[in-house]
């Protein structure tokens, strides 16, 4: 027994020592394309906004949007009833940017326009209301981009986010979400630390590089060429549905440092777990094979950590065993934590608005890494016994990547 510890924590500290050298690559990654000069291809662009009910700070979300730093843009807000109470909001938003547009008509022209979508009945919710949005895109428009009404962009986040699409190699672009507490509670530090390691993945493999649809941007032409608007039928999830469109055309996904996208929020420890739980049953759904290694990746973190430390504990002081047990763990403790503080410094690179804040992650990034292992080992197991989730107050079953049965809805949308 104690060879297949030798073994496993062998296992371990390698893979945590490539983990680190992720990280490297991740912060080199981060500074080489931050000193790339301010792109100057902006093509007319059209922003699609799907909204349902009053996420926390709505109206500065969106405000984010109409102050970007691009030439011709327009942005189309969707809801999927006159009602919703997000539809306030937006007027208000539509009314500032004219102001916006009045003010600044020498470098800024700017439109928008409020959509009312169907109500799903085969798919998410979401992804009706985008089928239908680009329904209504101008004519002009070269590219679409997709943003999630909880991210609140920086002001030259469209300019670099469209950037690499110029090279007609790159099927989409795309950033992350990068989660920002507003009171810094243990539930929203968790969620912070649990979505920093999925943000870490992204860089400058193209292959592996996967869409998020809370900041993805795609050529108006190749949407059409891979028949997007049909590949969204019947899904839940939009930015797996253009991740494996993209990558069966052949084409590229470009990760954009610059388009990382904060979402300033809380959670209780509830929502933390729904959220994260609901993540993984959707990889489980369109990503079995990352849904698997998740699986046993956090099965094996988890337990030879505590392996090592009941080694440690309750074994011979002098023995091989604690010798190799107390290696393992200051080598996975020293690896995971080089690796958050260099994902740590790359963000501070590009998210300088939020410089103080981010600073503030220092302790629990460089901490509660040891605990998400927990967290994801727990989310992967509850995706293996379920495929059913709240989303938006919708109530959803996923039969497969490409078939979803809606079993109720709420009239909730607060």
């Amino acid at each position: 027994m104690i060879y297949l510890f030798y073994f496993f924590a062998f296992v371990l500290v390698w893979l945590s020592f490539k983990s680190f050298l992720g990280g490297v690559r991740y912060l080199r990654y981060f500074k080489r394309e931050l000193a790339k000069p301010l792109p100057t291809w902006t093509p007319f662009v059209t922003v699609i906004a799907p909204c349902r009910g009053l996420d926390k700070d709505l109206e500065q979300n969106l405000s984010a949007l109409i102050e970007l730093d691009y030439p011709d843009y327009e942005i189309i807000f969707v809801v999927d009833a006159k009602g919703d109470p997000s539809v306030a909001v937006i007027e208000e938003v539509s009314r500032k940017a004219k102001v916006r547009t009045a003010r600044d008509s020498d470098r800024v022209s700017l439109s928008t326009k409020l959509i009312v979508a169907a109500k799903a009945t085969d798919c998410a919710q979401k992804i009706e209301n985008l089928r239908e949005a680009v329904l209504h895109t101008d004519t002009r428009s070269q590219v679409f981009v997709f943003v999630d009404s909880d991210a609140r962009p920086q002001a030259d986040w469209l300019r670099y986010l469209v950037a690499p699409l110029e090279d007609n190699r790159n099927g989409a672009a795309t950033g992350y979400r990068w989660f920002i507490s507003k009171h810094r509670t243990f539930a929203s530090e968790m969620r912070v630390a649990w979505n920093a390691s999925i943000a870490s993945a992204l860089g400058t493999n193209t292959d592996s590089n996967f869409c998020w649809g809370g900041a993805t941007a795609i050529r108006r032409d190749t949407f059409d060429a891979v028949d997007m608007s049909e590949k969204w039928r019947g899904t839940l999830s939009d930015d797996f549905a253009v991740t494996q469109a993209v990558k069966d055309a052949g084409l590229k996904i470009v990760f954009v440092p610059q388009a990382l996208t904060p979402s300033v929020d809380d959670c209780t420890f509830n929502e933390l777990v729904e959220f994260t739980t609901r993540q993984m049953k959707i990889v489980r759904v369109c990503e079995p094979k990352l849904w698997l290694m998740t699986l046993v990746g956090s099965g094996l973190f988890n337990s030879v950590l505590i392996a090592s430390f009941l080694i440690v504990v309750l074994s011979d002081a002098n023995s091989l065993a604690v010798a190799v047990a107390i290696s393992t763990l200051l080598l996975v403790f020293g690896f995971s934590i080089g690796k958050a503080w260099l994902r740590l410094k790359a963000v501070k690179l590009v998210l300088d608005t939020y410089k103080r804040e981010i600073g503030k992650q220092f302790f629990t990034q460089n901490t509660l890494w040891l605990l998400t292992g927990l967290l994801f080992f727990y989310n992967a197991v509850a995706a293996l016994f379920s495929r059913r989730i709240t989303w938006r107050g919708t109530r959803y079953e996923l039969k497969s990547a490409t078939e979803t049965v809606i079993i109720g809805t709420t009239d909730d949308r607060t």
